[in-house]
């Protein structure tokens, strides 16, 4: 290479080779998230905090539910029990439930020792004569039901019945049908079990691992002929992460492939080809490195976007490769001088307007969105770099084989003489287009956050399925009671506890949880504690209250060394808590957020049917004047989420754009030229959006990233076509350029359309049309002088 570039262009190089391998020990250490809290706000308010932390780390993120099938009702409980008794006796799994009342002996043992602090009973006159006798009385009248089996053994250390009264409490919430000894179906075809993982929902490796041990126990434990369904939030995020991984490797495969040989044909030179994938290679491991040391790890759907930019990023490299080609008589190495100081602002510029686009999105509060904003302008900086200043020493002559170029240069002369015709049936085509996205305005964008789940529809029916069978009558909704005094946040929570009890006794609830059930306020710990009396007191009434009766009191010794036990015991709180057998159901009741902020969740039941209709009402009135408590449904919640996601994403799609172009009309300085350049941007969008309209299918967030990328590689089209249109003449070779980097974008987004992710999918559904638009458009409205030959 004689004709090589300056000596600075090699420190480039050296600086390009010493970066990349930079990058590469990044994304070593990468880890790939598959969660969709990342597309949920980073600075939520109190409802949404208590939701995002619950979504993140919380029980919900942690909990698998599972269904055995098949065979018949006795080798389904067989089995139910074999496996649960396998997953209690592994450290991977914190609870694990099946309807076998046994699982509940530690935490019934643990709530029977701290009765006194928890029974809401508790009080002055419980311990009195004419209490103690009227409890005695009805803890004795229990004996003749079902329920006496129970009673019986724990009669001579709990004749007041507390613990039944605990009991009560916890049971209002209702759960699955029971049948030999464990939880079935409601038609009695399946037996369920509900399990609890150690590890926190975002490892998803310890996640993978608890998933094969649960089928490994299974296999184990089964008999033939039957099969375990496995549904939640961590099979969903483990499930996610191999599938973004596998049709990410596929469609990387076939891309390169089908895009290599695109390339191939067109230049006919496997150097070329080489050096067209480097800004590609660049630009990908850019985005990837920035946005893993910027969030600590990159969500699926941006790694699936990175793919994506690989359309973008390898534009740059056909307009320096064929653009830069030397002209016959000068002298070698001038083809890169050229091209830099005639083609390289316009690439720049194109560049720029890019950045512009998606700088808007870098500095969104969603951190999902922010990422993708982010690899968006890593990525495409780091290609136009290396386009500019590592493929001149590669080729500085960009490429000598003609290929495919000349037809595409004189396919591109074609439709720049004929499509300018077209310019009223265009601007009547983007009229109409804007007519109908107007009028389906209301249905014209998706608002539900599952649009940006990876999991079948297949996944969701069995997961709706096993959440109505394992928590019937579920209706999501929550009370959420935030402050930053944990013991404010805790009496708080009794005083909305004591007008729920109301709605449960008028029939409107079925019930509801409560973090107060295992941690009672300080305060309502102490007034418990100073209502139990001291021995001799409790003696002597004890005497008076049972006189006569069929229990003396001289049995009860066990029961007053308990009391006296009672007034001594440190008091229960969210600390003490831990390794104990109620830790878990506290962990997923009261919420201690990073930023200080505490919130306790009530999880309310309400009554289905006309009884429960005005429950919503109900409980808001409820909780109002009560301080930092809100109620709302879990799933109008998400939705009120994603829409204020939509609506901040469409904000600064539309920033961004003013943005560009802002930055055009500072460059070009020509009002007609600016609106020459910026209407088929405009129509290309517009086109595109009425294209979704008029097929009934609603656009999501990814469907507006995919705006965005069309409106990102469509300036590079209108502006070259734009500068050409004011030289003496266009050249084949930048017309063949333009056409050629249009058919590697449509065909790679082509490709990325056919994803099964609807991440990708969305996004090449939108480019692929969108960006042969704004080719098309571009040509009509900006056309150049007829080319030279």
């Amino acid at each position: 290479m004689t004709a090589a570039p300056s000596r600075h262009h090699r420190v480039a190089v050296l600086v390009w080779l010493i970066a990349l391998a930079l990058g590469a020990l990044v994304i070593a250490h990468t880890r790939i998230s598959t969660d969709l809290t990342a597309f949920l706000p980073a600075a939520p308010d109190a409802r949404q905090r208590a939701l995002v932390e619950q979504l993140k780390s919380g029980i919900a993120a942690r909990t698998l539910l599972m269904a055995i099938d098949g065979g018949d009702a006795a080798r389904r409980a067989a089995a139910s029990h074999a496996l649960a008794d396998r997953l209690r006796a592994d450290g991977a799994f914190e609870q694990v439930l099946n309807g076998d009342f046994s699982a509940f002996a530690a935490l019934g043992r643990w709530v029977f020792d701290h009765r006194y602090a928890l029974s809401p009973a508790v009080d002055a006159r419980r311990f009195g004569v004419d209490g103690l006798s009227e409890a005695i009385d009805d803890t004795l009248s229990l004996l003749g039901t079902p329920a006496g089996a129970l009673v019986k053994p724990m009669l001579e250390r709990d004749p007041t019945g507390e613990s039944l009264r605990i009991a009560e409490g916890a049971l209002s919430g209702g759960g699955p049908r029971t049948q030999g000894g464990v939880w079935v179906s409601r038609d009695g075809q399946q037996a369920l079990l509900m399990a609890q993982t150690r590890a926190v929902g975002s490892d998803l490796d310890a996640q993978a691992q608890a998933l094969a041990t649960i089928q490994r126990a299974f296999a184990e434990a089964a008999a033939p002929g039957l099969a375990l369904l496995v549904s939640g939030a961590p099979k969903f995020a483990v499930d996610s992460r191999a599938q973004i991984q596998g049709e990410a490797r596929t469609l990387i495969a076939t891309g390169s492939v089908l895009m290599g040989g695109l390339l191939l044909i067109a230049f006919a030179s496997l150097r070329a080809l080489g050096a067209a994938l480097l800004p590609v290679a660049t630009g990908v491991v850019a985005g990837i490195a920035v946005v893993s040391l910027g969030f600590g790890s990159v969500h699926g759907a941006t790694l699936g976007f990175g793919i994506a930019l690989i359309g973008e990023a390898v534009d740059y490299a056909i307009y320096y490769l064929i653009q830069a080609r030397r002209s016959a008589g000068s002298a070698p190495g001038q083809g890169w001088r050229d091209w830099v100081r005639h083609s390289w602002p316009t690439v720049r510029l194109g560049l720029l307007t890019s950045i512009c686009g998606f700088l808007a999105l870098a500095f969104s509060g969603f951190p999902g969105l922010a990422q993708l904003g982010v690899f968006s302008i890593a990525g495409l900086v780091a290609a136009a770099l290396t386009t500019r200043h590592v493929l001149p020493i590669w080729l500085p002559d960009g490429t000598r084989g003609l290929g495919l170029r000349r037809h595409l240069g004189r396919g591109a002369a074609w439709l720049v003489r004929v499509l300018p015709r077209w310019r009223h049936a265009f601007s009547a085509l983007g009229v109409a287009a804007l007519a109908l996205l107007l009028w389906r305005h209301d249905t014209l964008w998706q608002t539900e956050l599952s649009s940006l789940s990876p999991v079948s529809a297949q996944a969701l029916a069995l997961d709706t399925h096993l959440r109505d069978e394992l928590l019937a009558g579920d209706e999501r909704t929550m009370v959420a009671i935030s402050g930053r005094d944990v013991q404010d946040v805790l009496q708080r929570v009794e005083a909305v506890s004591q007008r729920l009890d109301a709605l449960v006794q008028r029939g409107q609830l079925i019930g509801y949880d409560a973090i107060t059930r295992f941690v009672p306020s300080l305060a309502t710990q102490q007034r418990r504690r100073a209502a139990l009396p001291d021995e001799a007191t409790l003696r002597a009434n004890l005497a008076q209250a049972t006189a006569g009766g069929a229990l003396p009191a001289q049995r009860l010794a066990p029961f007053v060394q308990d009391v006296q036990r009672a007034r001594e015991a440190p008091a229960i709180t969210p600390e003490s808590l831990a390794d104990t057998p109620a830790s878990s159901i506290a962990a997923a009741l009261l919420v201690r957020g990073s930023d200080g902020i505490s919130t306790a969740l009530l999880p309310v039941v309400r009554t289905p049917g006309p009884a429960g209709a005005d429950a919503a009402q109900a409980i808001e009135r409820a909780v109002a004047g009560v301080a930092g408590a809100q109620a709302f449904n879990v799933g109008d919640e998400l939705h009120r989420l994603y829409a204020h996601y939509l609506r901040e994403a469409q904000g600064q799609a539309l920033f961004g754009a003013a943005g560009v172009v802002l930055l055009m009309a500072l460059w070009l300085r020509s009002l007609p030229r600016l609106l020459a350049v910026c209407k088929p941007l405009l129509l290309a969008v517009l086109l595109t959006m009425a294209g979704f309209a008029a097929g009934g299918i609603a656009l999501g967030i990814l469907h507006l990233v995919g705006l965005l990328l069309v409106v990102a590689v469509g300036s590079n089209y209108s502006l070259f076509l734009d500068w050409l249109r004011h030289q003496d003449s266009a050249d084949e070779d930048t017309l063949a350029s333009l056409l050629l980097a249009n058919l590697t974008i449509v065909l790679s987004f082509g490709l990325i359309a056919a994803s099964a992710i609807p991440a990708l999918g969305s996004i090449g559904r939108v480019v692929a049309p969108g960006a042969l638009l704004a080719l098309l458009l571009s040509a009509a409205y900006a056309a150049p002088r007829p080319p030279s030959h």
